[in-house]
């Protein structure tokens, strides 16, 4: 995200929840999917995993950037 979305973030998180639970949920997703990067190598099922929450987490932001564009 972008330096002025990460300020506007900062800003709205505090009054708007359904942001604040999308915004949650990215970092909670960040964290699991670094998770992963340490690790030499994945199982299929880490693999599987992997891809699934790259893609939870990029549906999480698209809505986060819907909820930005409101503001905007």
């Amino acid at each position: 995200m972008e330096k002025r979305d990460a300020k506007l973030i900062e800003k709205l998180v505090e009054t708007d929840k359904e942001l604040k639970s999308y915004v949650d949920d990215h970092i909670e997703l960040e964290k699991k999917l670094a998770g992963y990067h340490e690790k030499p190598y994945l199982t299929p099922e880490e693999e599987i995993e992997r891809k699934r929450i790259q893609k939870l987490k990029l549906a999480g932001k698209d809505k986060i950037e819907e909820i930005l564009s409101k503001y905007r």
